[in-house]
């Protein structure tokens, strides 16, 4: 039997969520907020992609495919840093932590603690947001 696992968090249509660093300094205004339209276009796909899995699974029944939502646990940590051990959820560790990515950062150097920031960069998760991730994503489904 196959197995195929689905990341809902970096599929095309979530590459904008709306609370990301990066977003909400490009589109959140002068007070960085979320975008909520894009938070709807996120679980709307989300929502779909759950459907033909479903369609897929019912077809062939010789595969198993599993879609596992990072979206609500990272939004979750997002919306409520402190109860999770963060301090920082609206900027990344790195750069500015506004809008810059990995390959594109300034040379100013990271923050003294990223085990308190969700966000590395303006859209990568830290290491410390990642183990929370895994661990609660992997006690939801296995």
């Amino acid at each position: 039997m196959a197995m195929w696992v689905l990341n809902t968090h970096y599929t095309e249509s979530n590459l904008k969520e709306s609370c990301l660093p990066s977003q909400r300094t490009l589109a959140g205004g002068i007070e960085r907020k979320c975008v909520e339209q894009y938070n709807q276009a996120a679980i709307m796909f989300n929502s779909k992609l759950s459907s033909v899995i479903d369609t897929f699974s019912d077809k062939h029944a010789d595969a198993q495919a599993v879609v596992i939502d990072i979206y609500n646990p990272l939004m979750e940590l997002i919306q409520n840093p402190v109860p999770n051990g963060f301090t920082v959820a609206d900027k990344g560790c790195c750069g500015t932590g506004e809008l810059e990515v990995v390959s594109l950062l300034s040379a100013k150097p990271p923050c003294s603690d990223a085990s308190k920031y969700v966000f590395g960069d303006s859209f990568h998760p830290t290491q410390a947001t990642y183990q929370l991730l895994v661990s609660r994503i992997f006690g939801g489904y296995f």
